[in-house]
């Protein structure tokens, strides 16, 4: 609650990753396929797969400069599109890797570092590591109420 402000951010992206995760805990592949209400096709395996590409956008991407692909290929770069070979263990490993890549590519960097923004509306412009910080804790934040929705129709659940 208190203490140095990059921890600070770390821990807040780290708690909102965990309850991602813990919101996909527990119910089936075909139930994590599951969408809440039409029109939305929104899933809980989706959400993951995005976050997986959200993951290495900014931080591989924008932080890095690195020229990598889509995590779940191209056709996919949002990440929602579902394969149906595709379940949530390897969904959550390809997360998992992308948030240690994420770490990797963000440690020795400080929060004033300068990466720019590739591709779309916003093409360079340049963001530092702090403000990617916070633009994936409320990308997760938003994500996660998302999920809370989604699992509370698959089984009533709710909460972090």
């Amino acid at each position: 609650m208190t203490g140095d402000e990059r921890p600070m951010l770390e821990s807040w992206l780290d708690f909102h990753r965990a309850t991602l995760e813990l919101k996909c805990a527990g119910p089936t592949d075909a139930q994590l396929r599951r969408a809440s209400v039409e029109p939305s096709g929104l899933t809980l395996l989706g959400l993951v797969q995005h976050l997986a590409e959200c993951e290495r956008n900014w931080f591989q991407r924008v932080v890095g400069g690195l020229d990598v692909p889509p995590v779940f290929g191209e056709g996919n770069e949002t990440g929602y599109g579902l394969e149906p070979g595709r379940g949530i263990g390897e969904a959550l490993g390809a997360w998992q890797r992308e948030i240690a890549r994420g770490r990797e590519v963000c440690a020795g960097r400080g929060l004033e570092s300068v990466g720019r923004i590739r591709g779309g509306a916003m093409a360079g412009v340049e963001v530092s590591v702090r403000w990617v910080l916070i633009h994936m804790i409320e990308e997760y934040a938003r994500h996660n109420g998302h999920a809370d929705i989604l699992r509370e129709c698959i089984d009533g659940v709710t909460g972090a």
